[in-house]
């Protein structure tokens, strides 16, 4: 156990080596910039004050976020989709893969589940021991689901879903534009260092190398960030662009999106104010989301996900309490909801 211990301790302190990389690239382009250019080098008070204002406004919303996608812990699915005792038991004892699989679906019957494994089994973590709410995966570096998980970041060290995503699409833009300032605003000193209209000082060198630099990262960054901006107006994870989410009814790219305008709501928010801070305004909760594939009353879902995870404890004295006080829910539900309608656009807000 020692051992494992330790690994587990250096594996945790190494991934925060492209942090630790980032910060002090960062770090240095301040004093580059800062130091080396507005100080020694721009003689003109308006002009290094302008770019010193303009800078400092594009490093504080870039590290702002940068740090908000780096420190939103990623959500995971609530208790309401872990298996009652009784199935639960049912479900370790059993070995044949077959009975497994009717266990979960009995129970996915009372969740808002609709994916499906591409064999068109329930998802099921058995380290987690949870039922997968859609669009959730697991990540083996955090160890935990991570609810609608993108992918897991080694420049974050962290997972990038729904808890922080937007923080990463505003980290991956404010990162792009702090670099457009760097190059835009050096260039001119970078052309007279090049061609010797600058005397040789300690500052060339920061000058030319910041310059490269920040054009490097803004080649790369603007790529990431274009990839981005493309999954949100798809209403897409990075995990379900290389492998589209399967519903009852097949594989579907496209069966969260609503169109561009939606989509883009869906993970900025519906207040167009908060769209450029790092502050959460994302819609829902993680556990579901609006699909055109699927309908069901939303409320009447609410109030089901509500009760699973408030009677799940009683559940273990009483396996019979969870089933059938979903059972009821639903069945009242469809007496309102009436028949299915697998064209309609509808959506489904758990707590």
């Amino acid at each position: 156990m020692a051992p494992s211990h330790a690994f587990r301790c250096c594996k945790r302190a190494l991934n925060w080596i492209p942090v630790l990389f980032i910060n002090l690239v960062v770090g240095w382009s301040y004093y580059a910039y800062v130091v080396e250019l507005c100080v020694y080098t721009i003689l003109n008070d308006a002009e290094r004050v302008s770019y010193l204002v303009v800078f400092h406004i594009f490093l504080a919303m870039f590290v702002w976020s940068y740090w908000k996608t780096i420190w939103s812990k990623p959500a995971n699915p609530s208790i309401a989709f872990a298996l009652p005792r009784a199935e639960k038991d049912l479900y370790e004892k059993e070995q044949r893969a077959e009975v497994q699989q009717g266990i979960l679906k009995r129970v996915a019957r009372n969740l808002p589940v609709y994916t499906r494994t591409a064999g068109g089994a329930v998802r099921y973590c058995d380290i987690c021991q949870i039922i997968k709410p859609d669009r959730c995966h697991h990540c083996s570096t955090c160890e935990m689901c991570v609810l609608k998980m993108d992918h897991h970041c080694p420049w974050v060290n962290n997972c990038v879903g729904f808890s922080n995503y937007k923080y990463f699409v505003l980290f991956l833009a404010y990162a792009t534009l702090y670099c457009v300032v760097i190059c835009a605003t050096v260039m001119r000193y970078f052309i007279k260092f090049w061609t010797k209209q600058l005397p040789e000082t300690h500052a060339k060198f920061h000058i030319l190398f910041l310059f490269f630099v920040a054009a490097l990262f803004f080649i790369s960054i603007m790529s990431l960030l274009s990839y981005h901006l493309w999954l949100v107006g798809k209403n897409r994870t990075t995990i379900e662009a290389f492998r589209a989410p399967v519903f009852p009814n097949g594989p579907d790219k496209n069966g969260f999106s609503l169109g561009f305008s939606r989509n883009v709501v869906e993970v900025f928010g519906d207040q167009a104010k908060y769209w450029t801070f790092p502050v959460f305004s994302s819609q829902g909760d993680g556990h579901s989301f609006v699909t055109r594939l699927v309908h069901i009353d939303p409320e009447q879902a609410n109030h089901v996900l509500q009760q699973n995870g408030k009677i799940l404890s009683e559940c273990e004295n009483n396996p019979c309490a969870l089933g059938n006080n979903v059972q009821h829910t639903q069945d009242s539900s469809t007496e309102k909801a009436g028949p299915h309608d697998l064209n309609e656009c509808t959506s489904s807000h758990f707590g």
